[in-house]
């Protein structure tokens, strides 16, 4: 047991955290791990290394990734703020490299091989870029005549052309939409949410007819009968198969043949093996870690902090949103991994530095002379 009495660096962490949202965080890792040792043996056998390989490698990527989120939510709002701009300049250059010493996968250059591992810059991008958006709006407030805006302007344009670059068109359209809901939070005009809205409409337009791989997949989601589908197919059949309480652990058959599940499809293996009811779990688990952290903004004073907290709430729940709804065939896939669940380690480690500031800016802040009388007087209770 921690005491509240010990004034530890430890102690004051886990007496001003909330603990139901680290909670409810953990859950989703459990059973990420739970899905992935059902999903990623098939994959493994015809890839002919260890069935246990990705567990392994995840189970890996889980110590650093542990030691960033419990690191990063020890900070204050202004260490947050200045480790969110040096990740943020750090990954503008490491995608902008991606161009051109990066890995093509499928045609598309998203990957830097770094001591033998593969990293995506552009999954470290999104939480620092959207603090920094925040950090740009509040000061907004503050300061009428800062150009707050064209300077959030201007970096949007400049992130979106990069992830364009490599293509990446999910994590454009991610960043996208929770920088439309940032400036529509903090309060600025009507004018200009409805501006930025028609560009976004139009940049899809013109997307759609000057992109082919763009194009192909809104195709495919309109009539399927237009292209390949196959795995969309085999993730729908997943959950037919699946019903209310699954086929039980290790029992899914879908999961052999589909390319992807141990990534952007984990969501259909689950639904196949455990049912709907755990999917429906999954689902109350990402909605509480998102209205937890929105009823923390809520009820902030700091323009900062409230959207910041914000911005990464919407991130996590947005990207969490458009993987199941992928898995579902209810919008065109977009190759979006599951927080915490999906397999992949740049996603894991960036998900722990986003929750790592979750968790610091929700964390409780009493007057400091509050603090000092309480120790003293639980100290003279003991």
């Amino acid at each position: 047991m921690v005491s509240r009495a010990q004034r530890t660096l430890f102690g004051e962490w886990w007496w001003t955290v909330d603990r139901l949202l680290l909670g409810a965080l953990f859950a989703i890792v459990l059973l990420g791990i739970i899905l992935l040792l059902a999903a990623s043996p098939p994959l493994a056998t015809r890839l002919g290394v260890d069935p246990f390989f990705f567990v392994h490698r995840q189970a890996l990527y889980l110590v650093p990734a542990v030691i960033v989120l419990v690191a990063t939510s020890l900070l204050d709002a202004r260490q947050i703020r200045r480790v969110a701009l040096i990740v943020f300049a750090v990954s503008f250059v490491l995608v902008a490299l991606t161009l051109f010493i990066g890995a093509e996968v499928k045609g598309a250059r998203r990957w830097l091989s770094i001591l033998g591992f593969s990293l995506q810059p552009s999954e470290f991008l999104k939480p620092a870029f959207i603090v920094l958006t925040a950090w740009v709006f509040a000061e907004a407030k503050r300061n009428p005549q800062m150009p707050s805006t064209a300077l959030a302007m201007i970096s949007l344009a400049a992130v979106v052309f990069l992830l364009v670059r490599q293509p990446d068109f999910g994590q454009t359209v991610l960043i996208v939409l929770v920088w439309c809901a940032l400036f529509f939070v903090s309060g600025l005009r009507w004018v200009w949410v409805a501006g930025i809205g028609g560009a976004a409409l139009s940049a899809l337009v013109i997307a759609y007819h000057s992109i082919h791989h763009v194009r192909s997949r809104i195709d495919r989601f309109i009539d399927p009968g237009s292209g390949d589908t196959f795995q969309i197919d085999t993730a729908i059949e997943s959950f037919m198969r699946g019903g209310w309480l699954g086929k039980g652990p290790g029992e899914g058959t879908v999961k052999r043949i589909l390319p992807d599940g141990h990534a952007d499809f984990i969501f259909a293996v689950a639904a196949e093996e455990f049912g709907i009811v755990l999917c429906l779990i999954l689902v109350a688990l990402f909605a509480f870690v998102v209205i937890r952290a929105l009823w923390h903004a809520s009820r902030e004073e700091d323009p900062f902090v409230r959207l910041a907290i914000s911005g990464i709430a919407l991130l996590f729940g947005l990207q969490s949103s458009i993987a199941m709804a992928v898995n579902l065939h209810l919008i065109p896939s977009k190759g979006m991994t599951l927080p915490f669940v999906s397999y992949g380690g740049s996603s894991l480690i960036s998900l722990a530095f986003g929750m790592g500031m979750l968790i610091a800016l929700t964390r409780k802040h009493p007057r400091l002379r509050d603090v000092e009388e309480d120790y003293e007087l639980r100290g003279a209770r003991a």
